[in-house]
């Protein structure tokens, strides 16, 4: 895409002289919001939001974009991990902006606020202002605090009680965990993650407001809303009319395959085990390291971080922690603590749980965690079989007696 000569010089003069003089914005220009169609990458599969400000009588056209950051700023991973992710606010030329998703092949929408000359000139002083090194970064969350939220946030602070988001354009009300899965494939990675890491406290219904944490619903809502008694936006138009289109599927990579391989695999593993009256450590082993990996990481994300989405996590229920643990004490050879029997029993009553906080509501859990379910169930059922008939008494201490 060719950049208009005057746009890069103006743009260029402006960067070098740090903004010394304030720019002043003519009775042509506008101000607009920006919806962008979601990418083929996770963070991405929601789409994306951001203001436009375009004056043609001085050659301005920037883009004000929310939702950039740096994987190679000072402790990014570790900040993230923490849930404390430091995201900026970027300015840039508006050309520039639209390449990088005609690129990524993404649709672009805009809608032109219908505002008064010292608003556009208030929100231009506003965005300039957040801007300033010493303001443009933020803690971001992904569902109070994102590119996204950022426009309602922008708009309120400067329009104040002349803005009024109307509430009735919704047919149906959804709760944040349906919310963000509208643009996730439910056999993906992407969405079994997320329903893995997030707890039931985004199982909550979330109200019209709060539903601008997405793009899209950002986007619905600008439509449905009013600046001193007039339709906030004035038109809205297409600006790229392209479509991400389907995303590279292949079944043998999905988590579904791999579920329900592993279920096949450990119903097979379980019947020659009690065919042949033994008990197949390295599967035990397995299954326990897994679960209690993921146990370990939903601990941290609910416990230890900031992540406020990631609180009252019952995954934690299936996904033990102390699996970790007894991993390694299933693993080895010969007889087992006499506690150890009693465990597989007192986790299989936990595993119950589950379904029932399910069905009442009370958190969605990764529709794959059904097969999950049977994969422990079968195995733990199996292991109190186990334990019973074929390894009555061989526990540490009556070893310990008979040496």
């Amino acid at each position: 895409m060719r950049v208009k000569f005057g746009h890069f010089i103006f743009f260029l003069t402006w960067c070098l002289a740090g903004i010394s003089q304030p720019v002043q914005l003519s009775p042509e220009a506008q101000i607009s919001v920006i919806t962008c169609g979601p990418g083929s990458d996770l963070y991405a599969s929601f789409g994306h939001s951001a203001f436009r400000v375009q004056d043609p009588e001085i050659n301005l056209d920037l883009v004000y974009n929310y939702g950039t950051f740096d994987f190679d700023a000072p402790n990014f991973y570790l900040n993230f991990a923490r849930g404390r992710p430091v995201f900026k606010l970027s300015r840039q030329l508006f050309v520039n902006f639209l390449y990088t998703y005609q690129l990524e092949n993404r649709w672009v929408k805009e809608q032109i606020l219908d505002l008064e000359s010292k608003e556009k000139k208030d929100i231009f002083r506003f965005l300039e202002n957040n801007y300033r090194p010493e303001n443009r970064n933020y803690k971001y969350d992904y569902l109070w605090e994102n590119c996204s939220t950022k426009i309602p946030e922008v708009l309120s602070n400067v329009l104040g009680k002349t803005l009024v988001f109307r509430e009735d354009h919704l047919l149906e009300q959804y709760s944040f965990r349906e919310l963000m899965q509208q643009n996730l494939s439910w056999n993906s990675w992407g969405s079994f993650g997320i329903d893995l890491a997030l707890g039931s406290v985004i199982d909550r219904v979330a109200d019209e407001e709060e539903t601008m944490f997405l793009p899209d619903y950002v986007f619905r809502q600008m439509n449905n809303s009013s600046v001193s008694n007039r339709p906030l936006v004035s038109r809205q138009r297409t600006i790229l009319d392209l479509n991400n289109g389907e995303r590279a599927f292949l079944f043998t990579t999905s988590p579904l395959f791999w579920t329900l391989f592993l279920f096949v695999f450990t119903i097979t593993i379980t019947l020659i085990d009690y065919r042949n009256q033994t008990r197949s450590r390295w599967l035990d082993f397995v299954l326990l390291l897994l679960t209690g990996m993921s146990g370990m990481l939903i601990t941290y994300l609910w416990f230890f971080s900031d992540h406020s989405a990631a609180a009252n996590n019952y995954n934690i229920l299936w996904a033990l922690p102390f699996n970790i643990i007894i991993a390694f004490f299933m693993a080895k050879k010969g007889p087992v603590a006499k506690w150890l029997p009693r465990y597989f029993r007192v986790v299989l009553l936990i595993l119950i749980l589950v379904p029932v906080l399910w069905v009442a509501d009370v958190q969605g859990f990764p529709p794959l965690a059904s097969v999950i379910l049977l994969i422990l169930a079968v195995r733990y059922l199996y292991l109190d079989f186990y334990f019973r008939k074929f390894y009555p008494v061989w526990v540490n201490d009556v070893w310990k007696s008979k040496r």
